[in-house]
This record gives C-alpha cells, sequence and structure tokens, in this order.
C-alpha cells in the first residue's frame, strides 16, 4: 500500500518518495517493521493467550531427563509470525506482483490449516489435532494452486542463461541472458556445469506432448515439495527455538538466492536464470527474517510461547514455495538437509518397528524420533522390553545445546547451498 502511494509521490516530486524504489530500502524496512510487530505485539498475545488459558496440552515429561516442565506454555504462537510477516508485505510490497501474491495466499492457507490443527488440540483436548489426511489435503491443495497459478500466469517467466564467447575479450567465455522472457519448466541443479534441469526433457519420449507433460510432472513436484518441507518444518518444532532458528537461516538464504536471480548482473555472474519480478520475494523473506528473530525473543529457552501448527506448518510451506519461484526446489534437501533428516527419522523407526512387529518383535532404530529427542532420551527412559539398534550418545543434552548444534548445522548447509552456485 505504501509502495504505491510513494509511487504516486514520486511522479508529482515529493522529496525523498524516490526510496520506496529500492528494493533494499523496502526489505530493509521490513525486516525492521515485523521485528517490531513480532516483539511488540507478541508480548501482548502472550498475555492474551496466557490470560484465556490458550495453552498446548502437556507435552510428554518423559523426554526431558532435566526435569523441565513446559506446562501451562502458551501455543498459537504463530500468529505472531503470520501477523509480523504480513503487515509489512502488504505496507511495502507491491501487491500487483504475482510472487507477492502467491507468498501471501501461502501464508494464510497453510496459517488457517496450522490454527484448525492447533485449534482441536487446544480447546477439544485432542493431542492428536487435524487427522493427518485433512493436513496433507490442505498441503496437496496448496501445491496444486502454486504449481497451476505458476503454470497459467503469464507473469511468471524467466530468461535462460547462455554461455558466448565474447570475440573482444580474446575468446573469453561470458554468459548472458536470452532478450525474451519466456515461460519455462527449466529449474536449477547442484553441482552440475549445464546446471539447467528442464522438467520437459525427462517427457521427451511423449513427442509433442512432452511440454504439457513437463508442467504437469513441474506441479506433482511442487505437491512434493510443498509437503515434505512443511511437515519437517513441523517435525522440527520441537524444542525451544529449534523450528524458528533454522527457518530464519534458511528463509536468509532463500532471500539471497531471490535477490541474485532478480538481478541480471548477478544472475549472469552466477551462470543462473534470471526471473524478473522476483525481487518481490526479497521483501517477503525479509518480512519472514525479522519476524522468526523477534519471535525469538519470546521462544528461546525457556520458551514463554510455542508457535504450535499454526506457525511451523505455515514456515515450512512458505519456504517450499519460495524455493519452487526461484526454480531452486531441487537445492531443498540440501539447504533443508535438518528438516530431511527429520522426516526421514521418524518414517525410518515407524517402519522399522512394524517390521519387528510382524515377526514379533520390539524394535526401534533410534531412541525416540523426531531424531533431535533421540539426543536427550536417557537409557533409564527407554523400554526394556523393546531392543534399540543406535544407543549412543552415552550422555544426554540439554535441549538449549541440541537447538544451537541444530543451528550451526543449519549454517554449515546454507553455506553449502550458495556455494554450489560456484561449484560445478
Amino acid at each position: 500500500m505504501l509502495y504505491y502511494l510513494f509511487d504516486y509521490l514520486q511522479q508529482i516530486d515529493f522529496p525523498g518518495a524516490r526510496m520506496m524504489g529500492y528494493v533494499s530500502f523496502r526489505s530493509l524496512t521490513a525486516v525492521i517493521l515485523a521485528l517490531l510487530i513480532s516483539a511488540i505485539f507478541g508480548e501482548r498475545f502472550i498475555k492474551f493467550l496466557k490470560k484465556r488459558q490458550i495453552t498446548e496440552t502437556q507435552r510428554d515429561p518423559a523426554i526431558d531427563p532435566f526435569g523441565v516442565e513446559k506446562k501451562g506454555v502458551p501455543s498459537m504462537g504463530g500468529v505472531i509470525i503470520i501477523v509480523a510477516v504480513l503487515v509489512p508485505c502488504l505496507l511495502l510490497g507491491k501487491l500487483g506482483n504475482i510472487y507477492m501474491q502467491l507468498m501471501i495466499v501461502t501464508t494464510l492457507w497453510l496459517g488457517i490449516l496450522g490454527f484448525a490443527d492447533d485449534y482441536i488440540k487446544i480447546f477439544h483436548h485432542n493431542k492428536e489435532g487435524l487427522h493427518g489426511r485433512f493436513k496433507i489435503i490442505g498441503q496437496v491443495g496448496l501445491g496444486l494452486i502454486v504449481g497451476v497459478t505458476l503454470y497459467l500466469s503469464s507473469d511468471v517467466v524467466m530468461r535462460e542463461n547462455v554461455e558466448v564467447t565474447n570475440s573482444k575479450g580474446g575468446g573469453h567465455i561470458e554468459v548472458v541472458h536470452r532478450a525474451e522472457n519466456k515461460k519455462s519448466t527449466k529449474t536449477t541443479i547442484p553441482f552440475v556445469k549445464n546446471n539447467n534441469l528442464d522438467y520437459a526433457d525427462l517427457t521427451a519420449f511423449m513427442g509433442e506432448h512432452a511440454q504439457a507433460a513437463g508442467w504437469i510432472l513441474f506441479v506433482i513436484v511442487t505437491i512434493l515439495v510443498v509437503t515434505a518441507v512443511s511437515n519437517g518444518a513441523n517435525l522440527n518444532d520441537g524444542m525451544d527455538g529449534m523450528a524458528a532458528g533454522n527457518s530464519a537461516i534458511i528463509a536468509a538464504t532463500l532471500g539471497v538466492l531471490a535477490y541474485v536471480s532478480s538481478h541480471t548482473a548477478y544472475a549472469a555472474y552466477l551462470n543462473i536464470m534470471y526471473i524478473p519480478g522476483a525481487e518481490e520475494l526479497v521483501v517477503f523473506v525479509c518480512a519472514l527474517v525479522g519476524a522468526l528473530v523477534g519471535f525469538l525473543w519470546y521462544n528461546a529457552y525457556p520458551a514463554q510461547v510455542f508457535m504450535g501448527d499454526t506457525g511451523s506448518l505455515t514456515i515450512g510451506g512458505i519456504i517450499a514455495v519460495i524455493a519452487i519461484i526461484i526454480h531452486k526446489e531441487l537445492l531443498i534437501p540440501v539447504l533443508c538437509g535438518v528438516f530431511l533428516i527429520e522426516n526421514l527419522s521418524v518414517i525410518l523407526q515407524v517402519k522399522y518397528f512394524q517390521k519387528g512387529k510382524r515377526h514379533g518383535r520390539k524394535q526401534r532404530i533410534f531412541k525416540r524420533t523426531p531424531i533431535h529427542d533421540h539426543f536427550r532420551t536417557l537409557p533409564s527412559m527407554l523400554d526394556p522390553e523393546c531392543s534399540y539398534l543406535i544407543m549412543g550418545p552415552k550422555s544426554v543434552f540439554h535441549e538449549s545445546k541440541i537447538t544451537v548444534r541444530f543451528w550451526i548445522v543449519t549454517l554449515v548447509l546454507a553455506a553449502i547451498t550458495i556455494i554450489t552456485l560456484k561449484i560445478r
């Protein structure tokens, strides 16, 4: 809204109005504004939740060897994050930009889905919350909306990077971008020199229908990525500050990738496709990072509020959709490696337990899952009738130490993700 106001003021030569036209100014302002909203609104919202006794069902005390009870801590703190993200974006963003519109829809869609889950847990006293099938339907529905929108919208285009020989530069090879904007099913793959993969190439056997089939494959990949990352972020939200810290690091990395993808010179230097309009994602990402950092003020150990599924499902979906928009979805396993490991640990634990059950045995791979709980579970807390494949480490760690170490791992993965742009 303010963007359009200042755009009008610029036309009448109002002093200082030009500042709002710079992405850097709007992005940094979004960080500050989101941080302030998250901190100030967060404090009042937490008091409201406590007054109304809107608290999460008691978390399993058996997994805390240090005996710290988290009873009476308010949940639904994800509302703080959502408000702190949307307000700066509505004020500072280009609301006519298709990517900004998609991010706002993603935030509201998964925010409502997560809110429904938290509502059932808190007000219906059902620890399971919203049935898993409804979560999956909501995530698949969002993936379908995003994928189809990116296919149908004429504003979703890119300029392919092409290597040319500069005759004036002594035969030096440089990267330029094609002059025309075009729709494409191409994406970036890491550690490969010519690092553009076209989904349509995977469906080339379909002949003249290959391009249409490529878009169908792209939509399917979009659905899978949104569902996987959203669930991964949800599973990662099990310790104070864990999901918020990891997500802030991941979001900041995606902001860097979005910025270089929207800048012709940087995109050419890094030999990646140029995506017109992607600079609005930088504004959104900065608002998200500011909101998460502000939320950490209250969510760091010992937590004064939990984000709940309202926050974790939303954050995971946001990360997935940004990666898809900038054609970096295949970098997700690296960048969101922590989320991937959390997902895999639960899947492997369930499959291994079911296999043993069929043979009349109680067996597990880890002491507890998601994997972060494995590192704070003492042998004395385990089922004596069950066998465990991995019993180490012998000592347990305080959750604040586990959280910081997971942040460090995510920082390393974020650095590797950015490095993949040059290592080919």
